[in-house]
């Protein structure tokens, strides 16, 4: 769907997938209506809740002269599931290593 971008991969967003908070990046004009049905089709679960944040784009200093630019601003969606749902993009199973 033209709704989600991508899940959100991080330490925390996967600490928050075990508590049943999933993380994606979403459009911008995307509406939370838009993205309970792109979810629902996407991954075949039923969104029980979304909250949306808009996030700023960041300053950095790039080229020659370490000029200032602004990273384009991005909105971030949480969405939560129905009790006993998972989507599987988050299930990270235990591997033991040396």
């Amino acid at each position: 769907m033209d709704s989600i971008k991508r899940p959100i991969i991080t330490e925390k967003s996967m600490f928050l997938a075990s508590t049943g908070w999933y993380t994606f990046e979403v459009a911008l004009k995307a509406r939370k209506e838009d993205i309970i049905k792109a979810i629902n089709a996407l991954y075949n679960v039923t969104v029980r809740q979304v909250r949306t944040m808009r996030v700023a784009g960041k300053t950095r200093k790039a080229g020659k002269r370490a000029k200032p630019t602004t990273r384009v601003d991005w909105k971030k969606a949480l969405v939560r599931l129905e009790k006993g749902q998972k989507i599987a993009v988050f299930d990270v199973s235990e591997q033991s290593g040396k």
